[in-house]
């Protein structure tokens, strides 16, 4: 009798396919975002995002391919401009963009003509490079 139970029990077990990473996400479809540049001398990063800033795609130089002082080149920024918003534009249906550029590397230019080039509107450019302002006061006695 124990014998039959066990039978019947595993003849009920039946795996269920696995959904795909694809099928479960699906394809939102977001007509305005923003693109958010990052260049510092030794890299520019780039990373598309809707308006609540969830990130639709991002890339970088390194990312594309180029290695140590070519990372920094305008030329590395702007094609890694050009990949992050063409699976931007092409996933997510983008058309328009705000552009906010941080830091003060050579990519900063090419990475905002790469935004016009792939045919995304460009709403506004911001720049949201921190600038210093005399910082906290130094450690130790004042002086008289």
């Amino acid at each position: 009798m124990a014998e039959e139970e066990i039978k019947t029990t595993t003849e009920a077990v039946v795996e269920a396919p696995k959904a795909t990473k694809a099928a479960k996400k699906g394809k939102r479809v977001v007509n305005s975002g923003a693109v958010h540049i990052q260049a510092t001398f030794n890299n520019t990063i780039i990373s598309v995002t809707d308006k609540k800033g969830e990130v639709l795609a991002a890339s970088s130089a390194g990312a594309n391919g180029f290695r140590g002082s070519k990372k920094g080149t305008a030329f590395a920024a702007g094609v890694a401009a050009e990949k992050a918003l063409e699976i931007a534009k092409k996933n997510n249906a983008l058309n328009s963009v705000d552009v906010y550029v941080s830091g003060i590397g050579l990519g900063r230019d090419a990475a905002i003509r790469a935004v016009s080039t792939v045919g995304i509107k460009i709403d506004s450019i911001t720049d949201v490079t921190p600038i210093a302002h005399g910082g906290v006061r130094p450690k130790g006695e004042r002086k008289p």
